[in-house]
């Protein structure tokens, strides 16, 4: 099964008190997998990640294949495994890409509480945004995600990243999921 799992720059991480140094390719555990309890600890949801590993200066994300005994948490989309393979590090406009699959894929599951409903701002690292007509802004060198939502459902039918580079995206510029600039009412 495809997840996400975030890690220290390293790729070690502490479960339970316990320091475990992963590297590239298949790790394996004896243990029956709880999440609770023991195994291999990922995420379904990309943005689940961030939960646990939150610093993007001091983490690394990656895509991984989760296999033998899973468990599932119940609480958010953590697993527990008994075999993880890394498959690819991701890059932040990666991961972000990955986030808005995740969230197409599953239109229906409750928003992670790093996706804004309708309008957001960006002043940090990245923001996403869904809804009818979703519109953000952003800060230099931050990403800015879409998930726009069909009329009539909250399915997703159009997704787009679009990175804060002070030249074809400017500061504190309100976008569309088109990567077109918005000119958002003042309030009274």
């Amino acid at each position: 099964m495809i997840a996400y799992k975030g890690f220290d720059k390293d790729l070690s991480c502490t479960s339970f008190g316990n320091r475990f140094q992963y590297k590239l390719g298949i790790v394996n555990t004896t243990e029956a997998a709880n999440c609770r309890e023991n195994g291999f600890h990922c995420a379904e949801d990309p943005l689940d990640c961030l939960s646990y590993y939150s610093d993007w200066d001091k983490s690394s994300y990656y895509i991984v294949d989760a296999g033998g005994d899973i468990h599932e948490d119940g609480t958010d989309s953590k697993i527990s495994c008994t075999e993880m393979l890394l498959l690819k590090e991701l890059t932040m406009e990666e991961f972000i890409i990955e986030s808005l699959i995740y969230i197409s894929n599953h239109p229906l599951r409750k928003a992670n509480n790093h996706v804004r409903m309708d309008e957001a701002e960006a002043s940090g690292r990245f923001i996403i945004v869904r809804g009818k007509q979703p519109i953000a802004k952003g800060v230099t060198g931050s990403y800015l995600g879409f998930a726009r939502e069909e009329k009539e459902s909250n399915e997703i039918s159009d997704i787009a990243v679009y990175k804060i580079d002070g030249v074809n995206f400017l500061p504190d510029t309100w976008y569309t999921v088109e990567g077109i600039p918005f000119e958002k009412e003042a309030k009274s």
